[in-house]
């Protein structure tokens, strides 16, 4: 199935357009005519099923015939990551991530960063060309960059998980620490890992240490390995 996004659909369109990128991708690239058939979603979980009535570079019209609406997910992972110093790293990232499944993201600048500024476009958009290739129906929440501080301040709802490489003796694996059906917020560092008072102030907003194993991970990897590890905790239902 090939999927395409229009964030504005709803169950009660009967029409829509394909803003002017969007329809000289369908008709000159793809070379889709009248009467052909366009799997959509709107990123919010909907599979709308909809005919080509106008193949126009400049004005794709499509006529909605049917929709359907995924279920909700048992789980909602929230990956806080420091971003990386090669921003393509970052990049692999959101677009695993968006793979395996994530549901809200948040680039964090901790004391080590080493690159403290992001572009969400950019972000957006590899997050969006992994969703329509992985036929994901749900768009996950970027969020603005924020510092470790500022962050600390945040409510937050479900378990509050901080992954670093300090040797302490209380620091169970991430699989111990979580469970299905349940929200999960996971703190991931810079490639310098988070310093010791930050490890020591997200203890004590109610943060707990967790470890992702024995070997020593970049930050891509170790943020793969926590939403790899979060998801196949909820294929066990």
């Amino acid at each position: 199935m090939q999927l395409f996004f229009n964030p504005d659909i709803t169950e009660k369109d009967e029409l829509v357009t394909f803003p002017r990128d969007e329809s000289k991708h369908i008709v000159k690239v793809l070379r889709k005519n009248e009467g052909e058939i366009l799997n959509i979603t709107n990123g919010k979980g909907l599979l709308f099923t909809a005919e080509i009535i106008q193949a126009d570079i400049k004005q794709c019209i499509v006529k909605i015939t049917s929709f359907e609406k995924q279920p909700a997910p048992p789980y909602y992972l929230h990956m806080i990551v420091a971003p990386t110093k090669m921003n393509d790293r970052y990049e692999w990232f959101l677009e695993k991530a968006m793979e395996i499944g994530v549901h809200e993201i948040t680039p964090i600048i901790c004391d080590h960063s080493e690159r403290k500024v992001v572009k969400l476009e950019r972000y957006e958009r590899v997050l969006l060309s992994a969703m329509k290739q992985s036929l994901h129906l749900s768009f996950p929440k970027l969020n603005e960059p924020i510092t470790f501080k500022e962050f600390m301040n945040k409510d937050l709802k479900g378990s509050r998980l901080i992954a670093h490489c300090e040797d302490v003796n209380e620091k169970p694996y991430l699989q111990k620490k979580i469970h299905s059906r349940q929200s999960a917020n996971i703190l991931i560092g810079p490639e310098g890992d988070f310093s010791k008072d930050e490890i020591e102030i997200a203890l004590e907003n109610g943060w707990n240490q967790i470890s992702l194993g024995d070997n020593r991970l970049r930050t891509e990897t170790a943020a793969i390995v926590a939403c790899h590890t979060v998801a196949m905790k909820n294929q066990e239902l």
